[in-house]
């Protein structure tokens, strides 16, 4: 099996117009020495499978009041950015005709809550699908095609002014038809690219809002969609052929100057009912809860010139964590996100460009990966990154304990929890990242954007959070380890605790969350966290991390921690036959600063927690995991967590969380 079957790897058409310049054939016939003619041919025939990311826009009818979808870089929509998934099947004739039949999802962006005008109720529409005839004509490695069939979508109404939303139920989703053309090209192995449109007529249906004494609204979706996709063609046999001589290598070779990767992971959660004398408005349900998340991301990368690479993450990503993503500081499902969804939304989460300058010595193997390209580099270098990116991508690193979809799940487990580090609602910001890294150890800092209010999904550059983060590299009886210490700032539109309290206890009639609110503007907050990672045998190592700030400000991206200390052991499975197994045992203790304490049990309210009333006592945690490697692409995951004193508060809990995960990579 070649590279890029094995690993999914190939250039992405839409991350810059220079890849098209691979398109061209190889001309043999330039060669100095004579040599047999020959025409290198693509077949289209074959089934594939391939994503889509684009832009949509159109009407879902007059008097809908459509949620304004974001656009990022285009105006807000009733679709904005969509993103979504293709499979399909083509034959190619004698003559060059190709035949084809292909079916697709593409799903809408999250709201751009700016743009949301005020109004009783609001529409959406949460995805499209179709089910299309192809007819194309091969031009070799070309192939432009028009497209017709069958679509159907998916629309609710919510109602602002009621408890509750009326969501259209399973069986009533629109039906209608779609027309469109396109064009798709071959650029490397088994890999080819489209750019289409695609024009999608829904049938008109209408909700009876009487009962909330509102008019009936009828919602008549007319939707146009441009799309740059990517498909995998599977075969046997290579898709290039070559006439005239069997010698001829492919005419596009695949290379490593790009790469594609892709991640899919499903993680349910659970947990019963437990002690729970009151709640407030951000507390985990007493009663027990099941509920789930499902992110699929792909990573495409592409080599731009000597040491400059590009990097594009498209991601969709539905569900929420337990109690909505609310009720823990430190939250048990590192994969649910703040901005939880019941519908697949899609989200450009990291596009960046990364520039290295090699200083000259010993080299060292890079090898291809996820956000990688594989290659060479010099170990004494200077990196900037530029772009859209999690912080914990570059900061904070841990071999053990890390990436929620492999490792710890607990948000106080693979983070430093009282870094407060910059993100919108998913976890991601925008900035700047610059590093030298040498043999033993490397110096890294960033500036970034940080959201305009505490859980603000918008980003802005007003004000901006820093961090400075010192890596040392080690062995220990000749066992390797790593030692970060990091220092971090962040100036955000935040209210102070103190403040706060002090103008509630004149007038006790304020409510202390409304007076919050009034008193936000620029404020520091800063800190530090210490991480340390040692291999103590072969294939068993241990991680701890400390990490405090201030406590002064609200909290404005990550969670309710003001410290925190984590630690455990990661041992693989070779001990017992099962080299590519893990298990992971390991806790955290998390706490707050004695004003943010006093803040809540006024009844204050964090990002995550806030039952209205607190015994304060530190929030303890314990987990442990079983990763099960299926193969080389699927890992399934047991993981079990006991939260003690759950949202700080002694009255409440403990919780038992039984989770499982289910991970492919490619």
């Amino acid at each position: 099996m070649n590279r890029c079957s094995r690993t999914w790897e190939c250039r992405f058409a839409g991350i810059g117009l220079g890849m098209l310049t691979l398109a061209q054939p190889a001309i043999a016939a330039d060669m100095a020495l004579k040599a047999p003619a020959y025409q290198t041919v693509y077949d289209w025939t074959g089934f594939y499978i391939g994503g889509h990311v684009g832009y949509g826009g159109g009407s879902l009818g007059p008097g809908t009041n459509p949620i304004p979808e974001q656009g990022v870089v285009f105006p807000p929509s009733i679709t904005g950015l969509i993103g979504g998934y293709e499979a399909g099947y083509n034959r190619q004739l004698a003559n060059h005709v190709v035949l084809g039949v292909e079916a697709d999802a593409s799903f809408a962006s999250p709201l751009d809550a700016p743009r949301l005008a005020p109004g009783p109720f609001d529409t959406s529409l949460d995805y499209v699908s179709t089910v299309r005839g192809r007819v194309g004509y091969a031009f070799g490695n070309w192939m432009p095609y028009v497209t017709g069939g069958f679509a159907w979508g998916h629309s609710h109404v919510n109602l602002n002014d009621a408890p509750g939303s009326i969501f259209a139920a399973p069986g009533q989703i629109q039906t209608g038809w779609t027309a469109g053309a396109g064009v798709e090209f071959a650029v490397g192995g088994n890999w080819s690219a489209k750019l289409e449109y695609d024009y999608i007529d829904l049938a008109r249906r209408t909700y009876d809002l009487s009962s909330f004494g509102l008019p009936s609204v009828n919602v008549d979706p007319s939707v146009h969609l441009f799309k740059l996709g990517l498909n995998y063609r599977f075969d046997d046999n290579p898709v290039w052929t070559a006439q005239a001589s069997a010698n001829v290598k492919p005419a596009l070779p695949e290379s490593d100057d790009w790469n594609v990767h892709a991640q899919t992971t499903f993680l349910p959660q659970a947990y019963p009912a437990f002690r729970s004398p009151y709640a407030g408005a951000n507390s985990l349900p007493g009663g027990g809860q099941v509920q789930e998340t499902w992110t699929t991301t792909a990573f495409l990368g592409v080599r731009l010139w000597q040491g400059g690479e590009f990097y594009f993450n498209p991601e969709l990503a539905q569900g929420f964590g337990i109690g909505g993503t609310l009720g823990v500081a430190g939250f048990p499902n590192g994969e649910a996100q703040k901005a939880g969804a019941a519908e697949p939304k899609y989200r450009a989460q990291r596009y960046y460009l990364k520039q290295t300058f090699g200083l000259g010595g010993e080299q060292e193997e890079v090898q291809d990966g996820p956000n990688q390209l594989a290659g060479k580099r010099d170990i004494d270098r200077v990196t900037l990154i530029v772009g859209r990116f999690a912080v914990g991508d570059f900061f904070d690193n841990n071999s053990y304990a890390h990436d929620p979809r492999a490792d710890f799940m607990n948000w106080a487990m693979w983070s430093s929890a009282a870094y407060d580090f910059p993100a919108d609602l998913p976890g991601y910001t925008r900035g700047a990242i610059v590093e030298l890294n040498r043999k033993d150890w490397a110096i890294r800092a960033g500036a970034f954007e940080v959201p305009t209010a505490p859980n603000s999904d918008v980003l802005t550059y007003k004000t901006g959070g820093t961090v400075v983060e010192f890596e040392e590299r080690h062995t220990i009886f000749d066992q390797p380890g790593k030692l970060r210490l990091g220092a971090f700032a962040n100036s955000g539109n935040t209210g102070n605790y103190r403040q706060a309290l002090a103008i509630e206890d004149a007038d006790p009639s304020l409510d202390i969350n409304t007076v919050m609110a009034s008193i936000r503007h620029d404020n520091l907050k800063y800190g530090f966290y210490l991480n340390a990672e040692q291999q103590i045998v072969k294939d068993v190592g241990m991680f701890a991390r400390a990490s405090w700030n201030d406590g002064q400000t609200e909290i404005l991206s990550f969670t309710d921690i003001d410290r925190s200390l984590s630690g455990g052991l990661s041992i693989k499975g070779s001990y017992w036959g099962r080299p590519n197994d893990t298990i992971g045992i390991g806790g955290a203790i998390n706490g707050l600063s004695d004003a943010h304490r006093d803040f809540l049990a006024a009844g204050g309210l964090g990002l995550l927690i806030g039952d209205g009333q607190l015994n304060y006592r530190p929030e303890q945690i314990l987990e442990t995991y079983y990763a099960y490697a299926v193969d080389k692409n699927l890992t399934v995951t047991a993981d079990y967590q006991l939260i003690t004193n759950p949202a700080y508060n002694a009255d409440r809990g403990p919780v038992s969380v039984f989770s499982a995960r289910f991970h492919g990579e490619f």
